[in-house]
């Protein structure tokens, strides 16, 4: 174990040519640089985290709900059916057309009868919109609350103004109590997401967003124990910049306030287009890569930080491209179809039966009113957490 750590605290790899961690041991009472320690704070503060979030859902984002009346959708229950319940279970959860056909003749149900249950079923652990509001309440408050908070501190921060300053004296940089609580509140908060995550409304992106929180707390960590805190704090506030807009829309959607929802959609695309493909790489990258080449020079770990920056651009770019892609079908499809929307944050679609009869009167009101005469359509929703 101690070759271990000897290895993966290897001096060269981590810091500047000709410093050592003794040269990074506190340099005089109450003040103190970052260490590796600090960042197992963050576990128990995540738990205190998650506790605060049921305790806000329930009390704060709950009656919230009931005041603009969003409540639980009663949904059609599936009959018990032990045979397509384990189908349901481990094999799939919307059967082709070849395993409907033989599941129809082991129960001698027609096809029908059996697509319809799968429908129920899958309808059945469907997240009611009560519950998807509620968690993106939750969000919404805390991402705004982080983001004031990062904007009043960095405020004051001369690195702020002159980028520069994340360099000079680096890495004997002092830890501030404000960078601190920024960086440990950040890291709690995808801490907490990532336990959550196993309790939340389940996504088809679950994977994906799962490697997307555990990428984002290995960066936090890796710019916090390399003191590179002053252009970290800069980074997470680029990027808090419009998450609190993707939630107030998610919320407008799900109150039904539809032209708002609109709105607040068309502000964060330029929002993020604007913090994506302007600030973080004219800014953020400019001085990593060449102001940070100038002042202290290039070494093992700074090379593996920009190159993660780098990566993290290049999803920057591709989501950028998924929103431009969303945006425009909601102007095309809000030009000819009113009603073609649905919300698909959960693993399961949102599945009704419509009679004959309703069909036709969709289709009179489609042939009456092709175009809804604003951005007002919600087919944008369909898509916002594909990205």
């Amino acid at each position: 174990m101690a070759a271990l750590s000897a290895w993966f605290w290897n001096e060269r790899f981590w810091l500047p040519h000709n410093v050592t961690w003794a040269d990074l041991a506190d340099p005089a009472p109450g003040v103190e640089h970052p260490k590796a320690g600090h960042l197992l704070s963050a576990l128990p503060l995540a738990l205190g985290i998650f506790a605060v979030r049921i305790v806000f859902e329930r009390y704060i984002a709950g009656p919230c709900a009931s005041i603009l009346q969003i409540h639980t959708e009663l949904s059609r229950r599936a009959q018990p059916n032990t045979v397509l319940e384990k189908v349901f279970t481990s094999i799939t959860k919307s059967p082709d057309s070849r395993h409907l056909e033989g599941l129809s003749k082991q129960l001698d149900w027609d096809v029908r009868k059996v697509q319809r249950w799968f429908r129920h079923r899958r309808n059945q652990d469907k997240p009611s919109t009560r519950t998807k509001f509620c968690e993106s309440m939750w969000r919404f408050t805390f991402y705004l609350c982080i983001f004031m908070y990062g904007i009043r501190f960095l405020w004051q921060s001369p690195w702020m103004w002159d980028t520069r300053h994340c360099w000079y004296n680096y890495p004997y940089q002092v830890l501030s109590s404000g960078l601190y609580y920024y960086y440990i509140s950040e890291l709690s908060f995808y801490w907490s997401l990532m336990f959550s995550q196993f309790t939340d409304i389940k996504r088809k992106d679950f994977l994906i967003m799962f490697i997307h929180h555990l990428a984002t707390i290995s960066l936090i960590s890796f710019s916090y124990v390399n003191n590179m805190l002053r252009v970290g704090s800069l980074v997470m506030c680029v990027h808090d910049t419009s998450d609190f807009l993707l939630e107030a829309a998610k919320l407008a959607n799900y109150a039904k306030y539809q032209r708002l929802c609109d709105f607040l959609f068309v502000v964060f695309s330029m929002i993020f287009f604007g913090t994506r493909l302007i600030i973080f790489p004219f800014w953020i990258l400019n001085t990593t890569l060449f102001e940070s080449w100038d002042i202290i020079g290039p070494y093992p770990s700074w090379w593996l930080f920009n190159s993660l920056l780098l990566v993290l651009q290049v999803l920057h770019i591709i989501w950028s491209y998924l929103i431009a892609r969303i945006a425009f079908k909601a102007i095309m499809r809000g030009k000819v179809s009113k009603d073609d929307r649905s919300d698909i944050e959960s693993s399961s679609e949102e599945e009704t039966e419509t009679t004959p009869k309703e069909r036709l009167k969709t289709a009179s009101c489609r042939g009456e009113n092709g175009t809804n005469g604003h951005f007002g359509s919600k087919p944008w929703s369909q898509n916002h957490n594909n990205w």
